[in-house]
Formats: C-alpha cells, structure tokens, sequence
C-alpha cells in the first residue's frame, strides 16, 4: 500500500469523469523547477523540491489542487546558477522550454478552473514561462481563467530580506546561497551536507561573460554566501512567501476582474461598498 499525499489534493488523483465537475471553478497550482548544480552542499533537486513545497503550502491555504512538478528547465547560467561547467544540470534549450510550456498550458486550458498559479523555482525558467503563458494567451485559451505566475522569491518583501539578510547579493546570486540552504534545511535536512561554503565576491546581475572564470564567480557551483543558514530562517521564509501569495490572490491584486470571483476570500468592505456604488457585482 502506498501512502497517500499529505499535502494539497493533487489533480492527477482524480478520474477523468470526476476532474471537470471537480475542478470547476476551483483553483490549480502547478509547480516548475528544474534539476540543477547547487554546490557541494545542496542536491540536484533543489529547484524541484522548492517549487513543489511553496506551491503546496499555497495549495492548502487556497483550497487547491496541485499538478505533478515541471522537472525538466531551462539551462543553468553562470551569473545565475553557476552554468553547465558543473555536472548535474539536466535542460532544454529555451525554445523547447517555451514549447513544452505553451502545449501544458493550452492543456490545461481545456480544464474549467477559475484560477491557475504558476509557482517557478529555477531563475533562469522565467522568460521562458512567461513567454508561453502569453502565447497562450493570444490564442484567446485564457480569457476565463485568472493566472498568477512568478518565482518564489518574487514575492519576498524588501523589508523581509533587509531585517533577516541584511547583506543580501540579490536573488540572482542567491544560488545556493543562504535562502535556499535555509529552506532545504527546514524541509530536506537529510539532504543536506554539513559544508557551509561561502562566495565573497557575487556576480552581477544582468551580465553575459566569455570565456567565464568560473573560480571567479563561484566557489564549486555556489554564487553567494551560505554562512548563517538554518531551518528556522527557512520556516520564516517559506511561511513569509505563501502568506504574501495568498493575499495577493485572495485580494486579485492587479485584476481586472478581480472582484467578479465568487470565491474571493477576505473580501475588502471598501471596495464592496465602492463596487456597489458604481453598479458593479461584489
């Protein structure tokens, strides 16, 4: 007997007679990550690992199903995850990326969910994935459906990373840097090794070098500093990033038709009052 997920219900668990009715007008969190390089001390999966336990911790929050993670992602950089000189990285070039994605996302357009989330954990996946979901969206197959789609670290406040980190590099170089060390420590402390390496000299972001030294911008895969990294700042900040998302979705930040889900928890009584006023539905 296998044991069951412990976490958000999982989509691929119900019956293709069951999935519409089911799923009508629920929500639909959908991971994507990559196997990738993370220095000496970090495994493979790192990526992986992350996007599927933000993604469902925001699933339970929001009473949503999950999808099975994107494992496959876009290449490894060395300005931004140490790039292909480090055995490991396992990619597709970025328009096959963009293809992949694109067919997923018309897919899953068939499905009658009002709300679809996108939770990336590899940095160098989110043009990519960005780019599908605007294809997807010309085609029209998107014109019912709310779609919230971002790196996790997007939506850490400035205020968080200043009083926790105060000497952050940006999240470019956070590669298997502190953040991510903290996080797999509070989920997957048993895989985690006791090196703490440290890189004193990030790289910038935004910049293409060749031929690269990667001795200069990394030591052994690693962008930033691990030094100070342990579960509880990992709890705080995975706690940190689900509440932030799930305020954002719940209040429709940015939508245009926000305020027509029935399913809008948390509804601000302002903006009921001011969307009666001028003749709109709650």
């Amino acid at each position: 007997m296998t044991a069951r997920h412990s976490g958000a219900p999982l989509l691929t668990d119900l019956t293709s007679a069951q999935v519409a009715d089911t799923v009508r007008g629920r929500t639909v969190v959908w991971p994507i990550g990559a196997i990738e390089q993370h220095g000496p001390h970090l495994p493979l999966s790192v990526d992986l690992i992350l996007a599927e336990a933000f993604a469902t911790e925001i699933a339970r929050e929001l009473d949503a199903f999950t999808l099975p993670a994107q494992a496959i992602g876009a290449r490894s950089l060395p300005q931004s995850g140490g790039g292909l000189y480090f055995p490991g990285t396992v990619y597709v070039a970025g328009d096959t990326l963009v293809r992949v994605l694109r067919e997923t996302l018309r897919a899953l357009s068939a499905l009658p969910m009002a709300r679809l989330i996108v939770v990336n954990g590899h940095y160098e996946n989110e043009p990519f994935l960005f780019e599908a979901l605007d294809q997807v969206r010309e085609q029209g197959l998107l014109d019912s459906t709310e779609v919230f789609a971002f790196s996790w670290w997007s939506l850490v406040r400035d205020t968080w990373t200043d009083e926790e980190i105060p000497e952050f590099p940006g999240w470019h170089a956070e590669h298997a840097g502190i953040t991510e060390t903290s996080l797999m420590l509070h989920l997957r402390p048993d895989l985690v090794t006791d090196e703490r390496p440290d890189h004193d000299n990030p790289p910038r972001a935004g910049v293409y070098l060749h031929p690269v030294d990667v001795g200069q911008t990394t030591h052994r895969g690693v962008l930033s500093s691990t030094s100070g990294a342990d579960a509880g700042l990992g709890e705080k900040l995975l706690r940190h990033v689900v509440d932030e998302t799930t305020a954002m979705v719940r209040d429709g930040t940015g939508l245009l038709f926000a305020q027509t889900r029935p399913d809008r928890r948390r509804p601000d009584p302002q903006r009921r009052t001011a969307a009666h006023s001028e003749g709109k539905q709650p």
